[in-house]
C-alpha cells in the first residue's frame, strides 16, 4: 500500500512493506522526491513524526540533487562525449552493412551500425556493450572482496535502475548493479559492490552497517560523495 504524507511544503510517498525498520530515501533529480518504506502495520502518524525528525537531512539531499551537474541530452552524434569507467571518450558513428558492434580506442567509442539505424537502436547496442563492460569490471572486484568479507555471492546482474546504484537480495544471495555504473570510475563501482555485499551480513543501514563499511573500506564516504557529485544523465531510465 502506498500513501502520501505532507511535511510542510514537501510531500512524501509512504509504502508499507514486510520489513523491520523505517527507510527514508530522496531520489529523482533534479527535484528530489521523498520516499519512506515502513513495516506493515506502522501508524502513519509514527511515519510522519519520523520524517519530520529527518527534515533537515531531506532538504540537504534535495539541495544536492538540484545542484548536481547534468549531462546534455544524448543525440548519438559524431564527437558526442561519452564516459566509460570515468574516462571521457568521443562517440564515432560508423554506418556499414556489417553486423553492429562497439569498439573502444584510447580516445573514441566506435559504434558500428547499419545505415539508417534509429537512435533507439543505437542506444540498445551501446547499452548492451556497456552492460558487458560493467560485468567484466565487476567480476574481479567481487573475487577480491569475497574472501575479505566472507560473503559468497550466488550471482549478480546488471539492470537499468531509476532510484538506486545497486541492490541486493539476501534470500538468493545475489546483487544488482545499475547500468549507469559502467560510466563511473572503477573505485565508485567497487564501493557499490562492497556496500551491497555487506548488506548480506547486515540488511539495514544502521550503526552496525556503518561500522562494517568503515572496517572494510575506510574511504567509502569519499567514494559515495564522488559518485553522487558526478554528472547525472538526461536519459529517462537512469537515476
Amino acid at each position: 500500500m502506498v500513501t502520501k504524507v505532507n511535511l510542510g511544503d514537501i510531500a512524501a510517498e509512504v509504502a508499507l512493506k514486510a520489513i523491520k525498520n523505517i527507510h527514508l530515501s530522496v531520489f529523482y533529480p533534479p527535484d528530489g522526491k521523498v520516499r519512506i518504506s515502513a513495516p506493515l502495520g506502522t501508524n502513519i502518524d509514527t511515519v510522519r513524526i519520523f520524517a519530520i525528525s529527518k527534515l533537515g537531512w531531506i532538504k540537504k539531499q534535495q539541495q544536492k540533487l538540484r545542484a548536481q551537474e547534468r549531462e546534455t541530452p544524448r543525440e548519438y552524434l559524431n564527437r558526442e562525449s561519452r564516459y566509460v569507467s570515468g574516462k571521457r571518450y568521443l562517440l564515432q558513428i560508423l554506418e556499414t552493412d556489417s553486423s553492429p558492434k562497439v569498439e573502444l580506442t584510447h580516445t573514441e567509442i566506435r559504434l558500428q551500425v547499419r545505415p539508417d539505424s534509429s537512435d533507439e537502436k543505437k542506444q540498445v547496442i551501446l547499452n548492451q556493450w556497456c552492460r558487458n563492460q560493467l560485468k567484466k569490471a565487476a567480476l574481479p572486484i567481487i573475487a577480491k572482496w569475497t574472501p575479505l568479507l566472507g560473503v559468497q555471492l550466488q550471482g549478480f546482474n546488471v539492470r537499468k535502475m531509476k532510484t538506486r546504484w545497486g541492490s541486493c537480495t539476501p534470500l538468493s544471495n545475489a546483487i544488482l548493479l545499475n547500468l549507469e555504473l559502467a560510466k563511473k570510475p572503477i573505485e565508485c563501482l567497487e564501493y557499490i559492490i562492497v556496500h551491497e555485499m555487506l548488506h548480506m551480513i547486515e540488511p539495514a543501514h544502521n550503526n552496525r552497517f556503518v561500522t562494517l563499511m568503515n572496517q572494510a573500506m575506510p574511504k567509502w564516504q569519499f567514494y559515495r560523495d564522488k559518485l553522487n557529485k558526478l554528472p547525472a544523465t538526461h536519459e529517462k531510465w537512469l537515476y
